[in-house]
């Protein structure tokens, strides 16, 4: 029988397979005789072995077609990126940082603000207009008001997508609102710090219709950008390409330079200066960590 591991847990492999049954497997010894692990999200085939229990042992992977290091989950399609316009405030430079790091795994994003309920409609739509002129899809949601959700839906539809963002933005909410009859921990907001509690603490798969899966993966509060030289940064700012043949120098990096194009560009307001911002914090990150 074939399935999708839907989450691994203390040596158990959940599949979610194709008679919609969920079965705990174990990976044959060969796995690891082949240094081969199984990751959450990989399409395997397997062996019932015990039908009341609904247990079974994986015997193949089958060939992935792509992988994420982080989190460590297989056959990724897309990724929802979610923040939240409000409570907690969104950190635009962990956005920026994650929309490189998916980026460099060409993982096509969509970014969610969530929770537009709690500011006036014209904060939100600043907010998309930041990242509207950067090629991503922008979607505005709130779950109180069932805004946008349908959007959601549509993106989602037929695809795995790795849905992340800080703890508190609504991640699990969202996905129990999808899933309809599966319930996952949700956490509340800390009236005090404004911080979510982080609730989900494994990457897993949730199904939530034919050939529609979420990878619901633990909060975070920063991403390393691992194995990225700072002259490749700007790559990932696809703003920038437009006004990169007004720069004098072949390769400039639109930091120090002069009569560069991106900087040109800024300073007439076709560039948000809070994404520039945050290239530039990046950009410095990244030549400290190549000195050091």
């Amino acid at each position: 029988m074939r399935g999708k591991i839907i989450k691994g847990i203390a040596g158990f492999y959940y599949v979610y397979a194709e008679d919609d049954v969920t079965y705990a497997c174990k990976a044959r010894g060969i796995f690891r005789k082949d240094k081969q692990k199984p990751l959450v999200g990989d399409d395997v085939e397997f062996t019932i072995t015990d039908t009341k229990d609904l247990e079974g042992s994986i015997d193949r992977i089958l060939p992935r077609r792509n992988q994420l290091i982080r989190p460590a989950v297989a056959n990724v399609d897309q990724a929802l990126i979610i923040f939240a316009v409000k409570d907690p405030e969104p950190n635009f430079l962990t956005l920026d940082r994650f929309l490189v790091m998916m980026g460099m795994q060409n993982i096509p994003v969509t970014i969610s603000f969530s929770k537009t309920d709690l500011v006036p409609e014209e904060e939100a739509e600043r907010l998309r207009a930041v990242y509207d002129t950067t090629g991503y899809t922008v979607l505005c949601t709130s779950l109180e008001m069932e805004k946008g959700i349908e959007e959601v839906r549509h993106f989602l539809a037929g695809k795995t997508t790795v849905v992340a963002g800080p703890s508190g933005v609504g991640k699990s909410s969202l996905t129990n609102y999808l899933s309809g009859d599966i319930l996952m921990e949700t956490g509340d907001i800390s009236r005090k710090l404004k911080r979510g509690k982080q609730t989900t603490r494994h990457a897993q798969v949730i199904p939530i219709g034919k050939d529609t899966f979420l990878v619901d993966t633990p909060g975070f509060t920063s991403l390393s950008l691992t194995g990225l030289e700072e002259q490749e940064l700007k790559g990932f700012f696809p703003e920038f390409r437009p006004f990169e043949e007004n720069c004098r120098f072949l390769g400039c990096r639109h930091i120090h330079e002069p009569d560069c194009g991106v900087k040109e560009a800024l300073q007439d307001g076709q560039i948000s200066g809070q994404r520039y911002a945050d290239y530039v914090s990046l950009f410095q990150e990244l030549a400290e960590q190549r000195r050091y």
